[in-house]
């Protein structure tokens, strides 16, 4: 891939006595124009070791913000595993007419899924308040009204109420979602983008491991504490969270769209080490975000909702929201049912729950895998592709599993299972990570937190979808699909591989501005990575445009 940085000045308007002298205003234009490409020639130049040495306090702003996303990974780890519980079920389940205590059906489906509506409704709230008010402020307060939710699960005293402490829960864990990958991909050099928006996932997947965790390590209670101390865990988290967040800095890029140039360049430094690298420039780099920033004021059309969906950037909104309904439709909700299969098996009490941890594991370690692959040079494009081929075998394979005869269950079982671990390796090497890095890469700066929140607000519809449709799938009571729900599932997969390998294109190595200009620019998705970009010729391009027409409207109110 090439990159073509050259950078044209205003021409004059002739030579000798008649060249017109720039004026104030197009000097500092181009002054900005050059420090801007100086800036993206320095960030195409760096390399990882660079980026971490000249960004770690970045590194360590944005592995702080993003750990607010383990607290929903937390809570979903909670929601599925407590109805396991005998001490839970007798709280806030209907005795039943074998003696046992069970939670009703329609209540963990709506437990289940009243956290995701919530989330839709924090996520669409925090397109609107951290575009106006910034990320720090929102976040302390989402994380100082979370602290009075947690109080409502601890305190619960019927199924109602834990219903509604989910459902107001899920408005800060929404706000959480979409921060964190917006900020970790604002405050953040080429080099280092990919690897932390991606360690969002990293993060759900440590809050998921310690909720089972918990959980595995109240077997042994028969009171109300083995419900009520993992709930109360959750208090953690903010408090820790919330004094890290009010001495962050501000993202650069929020304050340079805000007009406060001064702020951002304090933000910056405080964000780099910029003292110990004198090649460092941070005007050059601000200029670069003010560039970026004119360039997007230039090729869309505003800021709202709306907008999301208007000219270019309605392309941009429909991938985001593509690659997050992917997750979900690649099998995610059904490869969680991995306990249910290794309990046909014969894996009960703790056994089955100490294979969770282990998926959970997995999980984790699946990021550091990504980072590796995308360390070895593989884009983000190819490591969707080849992830959703993985995916689509062991659905396949899953469902092939349920024509074993029934006297061989026990085997047929243990090998679902099996094959979900697997599954769970493929999907966080690929899917399950890299997306957190497109869609931070993919939406456009001016309509990133907005773009974000209408993607993650589809991967909760389709959530909410899933969570209805699985378990009817897998019930002995209802449809009965057992193995069979893997061809539904890898058939769904099929159709996102097509998607993703006509529509979602290559981000990697590329400045927010060269991004811009290549959805402007109508770029099919499978030449993204090859097409020669040169974000500051267009940029010149429609500031000269800019100037004919402010001229031309000038000369008509003369002549009229």
């Amino acid at each position: 891939m090439s990159h073509q940085l050259s950078f044209h000045p205003a021409e004059s308007s002739g030579v000798g006595e008649n060249a017109r002298v720039p004026s104030i205003e197009e000097k500092h234009v181009n002054n900005m124009f050059a420090n801007a490409a100086s800036a993206t020639a320095k960030e195409h130049k760096m390399t990882l070791w660079e980026g971490i040495r000249l960004y770690p306090k970045a590194i360590g702003w944005s592995i702080l913000i993003s750990s607010c996303c383990a607290m929903e990974g937390y809570d979903v780890s909670l929601v599925g595993n407590f109805y396991a519980f005998e001490p839970f079920n007798r709280k806030y389940g209907v005795l039943g007419s074998d003696g046992t205590y069970q939670v009703p059906a329609k209540w963990q489906s709506g437990l289940s899924n009243g956290a995701q509506c919530g989330q839709i409704s924090g996520l669409i709230l925090n397109g609107l308040c951290t575009e106006r008010y910034g990320y720090r402020p929102v976040l302390m307060v989402c994380l100082v009204f979370l602290m009075a939710v947690i109080t409502i699960f601890f305190c619960a005293p019927n199924i109602q109420t834990l219903l509604a402490a989910e459902i107001l829960a899920g408005i800060p864990w929404g706000v959480f979602q979409s921060i964190a990958i917006n900020y970790a991909a604002e405050v953040c050099p080429i080099p280092l983008r990919g690897y932390l928006t991606c360690y969002a996932n990293f993060c759900w997947g440590w809050g998921q491991l310690i909720g089972i965790g918990v959980i595995r390590s109240m077997f042994d209670r028969d009171d109300q504490w083995a419900y009520r101390i993992p709930y109360a865990v959750q208090w953690v988290w903010p408090p820790i969270i919330l004094v890290g967040v009010i001495f962050a800095p501000e993202s650069p890029w929020w304050l340079v769209r805000k007009d406060r140039i001064e702020d951002a360049k304090k933000s910056l430094i405080r964000l780099t080490s910029a003292k110990r690298n004198p090649e460092f420039d941070v005007d050059e780099t601000i200029d670069m975000i003010r560039h970026t920033t004119e360039l997007e004021r230039d090729i869309t059309t505003g800021t709202s909702y709306l907008d999301c969906f208007k000219g270019i950037d309605l392309r941009r909104t429909e991938i985001v929201c593509a690659i997050w309904a992917i997750q979900n439709l690649s099998g995610n909700t059904f490869s969680n049912y991995s306990t249910y299969f290794f309990k046909q098996a014969g894996l009960d009490g703790t056994i089955a729950y100490d294979f969770a941890m282990g998926q959970y594991g997995i999980n984790m370690v699946g990021v550091f895998g990504a980072w590796g692959l995308m360390a070895l040079g593989l884009g983000r494009r190819k490591l969707l592709l080849f992830g959703l081929v993985g995916l689509s075998l062991s659905l396949f394979i899953m469902g092939f599993i349920g024509l074993v005869p029934d006297s061989h269950r026990h085997a047929a079982s243990l090998a679902t299972g099996t094959m979900m671990l697997v599954w769970a390796v493929n999907y966080q090497l690929s899917v399950g990570t890299i997306a957190y890095s497109l869609v931070g890469e993919i939406s456009s700066r001016r309509l990133a937190i907005k773009t974000v929140a209408l993607g993650r607000a589809a991967y909760n519809v389709v959530a909410i979808i899933n969570n209805i449709l699985t378990p009817y799938m897998i019930n002995p009571t209802a449809w009965n699909w057992g193995n069979y729900a893997g061809f539904f599932w890898g058939g769904s997969c099929l159709l996102c591989l097509i998607y993703a390998y006509f529509r979602v294109p290559e981000p990697n190595g590329r400045t927010f501005a060269e991004l811009d200009v290549l959805f402007e620019r109508k770029i099919s998705a499978r030449k993204f990575a090859t097409t020669d970009v040169n974000a500051f010729d267009i940029a010149l391009r429609h500031r000269i445009q800019g100037e004919k027409d402010s001229s031309a409207h000038v000369e008509e109110k003369h002549n009229a």
